[in-house]
């Protein structure tokens, strides 16, 4: 293997010895099992620091097309010449658990009770209000119904969502809002922009399982950071923040997936120093912040998109269907991604943003809103009551002597559509995954919201549906599990 490293290049050292190294494996002169120079060696040969040959190898090993094999070295990977790997793009077996448990969400659906879904049940959407914009954007509008959109989406949505922004202390002129395809195409734009393969980056521990699937689609590396009842582990933050240098930091501040929790002031005031420090963009996922009654304190409001991106959406309230999220970050990203996004998707769909500008305009969304939060609120008392009578444990209960303090303080410590439960003497929750089934009730293991699958004994449970006869007769079932 012979490559040409140019130090006086502006392209890092780290950067021209992936590139090196994918060159020569594609040209066939590698082949599958060859070892390549140890570290200590490949440094020598090119009179370099070991520094940039670890990063270079380590990234490698994460695009799939090096092995790293402990005690002996490194080597060509049996796969590197086939597939996307081969490509010099991704690894689709790094994704394919979190989309798995997604597709098996929406190709199961009827068949059992599907206790961990995302979704609110259709009785409790607003169908009337739906289809009326509808009827009005067909009429008013027909060119919605053929015609591309912009890329930075509708004029009229994005000043309605500049209006919504304020009340959360989040000040933003229309041209720093950009309309996507629901949170996951605002993510994935973000990734595209922010991110190369190799970076790493922070999420958190549980989380959501489809962003884990996001990012390592995009070859980055994850480390998870534990999430407590009042928001990130602080102290295991500083440690990891001691170890690696994460580029960015995804992070659900309100009513946080799976665990209910909501970011409390004083952790999320640290975060933002710690960003600062650290030189790392947070992006604050608040895809949940409409379940909020009374807003809390948001990074994007307390830092003014200095170091924060904001991602909502009203897809989690309004409509699955309509596939309505946004994107709030400074004018020149904003710029940035509506260039990507025309060059990946040329424009959302005009029609669905129509739609939800008219139910916003109005006021049908704000009417829905309050019905939907009492609601939800109704139902997480149900939920707890239901699950504390059968022995469950609730996530956060351990910290539940605050509440009251906090709720004082006008600091709702939990909420939202899920909660994150477990039977205290069952260890690995694929066994209340087993228990379920029987009774026809689907849920998935804690493991699918851990970024690298480890065992959980918790689960993620949908309070709107925990009055179902199946979900009643799982939650005594399982407490009745051997330990």
């Amino acid at each position: 293997m012979k490559l040409e490293l140019d130090r006086a290049s502006d392209v890092p050292l780290t950067d021209q010895i992936v590139t090196g190294v994918q060159t020569w494996i594609r040209s066939r002169a590698a082949h599958p099992g060859s070892r390549l120079p140890s570290i200590r060696q490949f440094a020598a040969d090119y009179a370099i620091s070991r520094f940039p040959v670890i990063e270079a190898y380590d990234r490698l090993v994460s695009l799939g097309y090096l092995d790293s094999r402990h005690g002996s070295g490194f080597y060509v990977s049996e796969h590197a010449r086939s597939g996307l790997s081969g490509m010099g793009t991704c690894d689709l077996s790094n994704a394919a658990d979190e989309s798995g448990h997604l597709l098996s969400q929406l190709e199961r659906e009827g068949e059992l009770l599907q206790l961990d879904s995302g979704s609110i049940p259709q009785a409790w959407r607003d169908i009337d209000a739906l289809g009326q914009a509808i009827r009005h954007v067909s009429r008013s509008d027909p060119a919605s119904l053929v015609d591309y959109g912009t890329p930075t989406g509708d004029a009229t949505l994005r000043e309605h969502l500049r209006n919504r922004l304020a009340p959360l202390g989040i000040v933003a002129e229309t041209q720093q809002i950009l309309i996507t395809e629901g949170a996951s195409e605002g993510l994935d734009l973000l990734m595209r922009y922010m991110l190369k393969p190799g970076d790493t980056v922070f999420v958190e521990d549980p989380g959501y399982y489809n962003l884990y699937g996001l990012l390592k689609l995009h070859g980055v590396r994850l480390v998870g950071i534990r999430r407590t009842a009042s928001g990130p582990d602080l102290d295991h933050l500083h440690a990891m923040l001691a170890e690696h240098h994460p580029r960015a930091f995804f992070v659900n501040t309100v009513f946080h997936n799976p665990t209910g929790s909501t970011i409390s002031p004083p952790v999320a005031f640290r975060l933002l120093q710690l960003a600062r420090e650290h030189r790392f963009t947070i992006v604050e996922d608040d895809i949940y912040a409409d379940f909020q009654a009374d807003p809390t304190d948001r990074l994007a409001a307390l830092d003014q998109f200095e170091h924060v991106v904001y991602v909502g959406g009203l897809s989690k309230t309004l409509s699955s269907a309509l596939r309505v999220g946004y994107v709030v970050a400074n004018p020149a990203i904003v710029r940035d991604l509506a260039a990507i996004k025309a060059l990946t998707s040329i424009s959302g769909s005009r029609f669905s943003q129509a739609v939800a500008a008219t139910l916003l305009e109005r006021g049908a969304y704000r009417k829905y809103l309050e019905r939907l939060r009492r609601r939800i609120a109704e139902a997480q008392g149900s939920a707890t009551r239901t699950l504390e009578a059968h022995g469950w444990e609730l996530f956060g209960s351990a910290a539940a002597s605050t509440a009251a303090a906090s709720a004082a303080r006008g600091y709702a410590q939990t909420g939202g559509k899920f909660v994150w439960a477990r039977v205290p003497h069952v260890e690995d929750s694929t066994r209340l995954a087993a228990c379920g089934e029987p009774l026809g009730v689907a849920v998935s293991p804690g493991s699918h919201f851990r970024p690298q699958g480890e065992a959980s004994p918790w689960i993620r449970i949908n309070v709107a549906l925990t009055l179902d006869p199946r979900a009643q007769a799982f939650f005594a079932a399982a407490a009745r599990l051997d330990g």
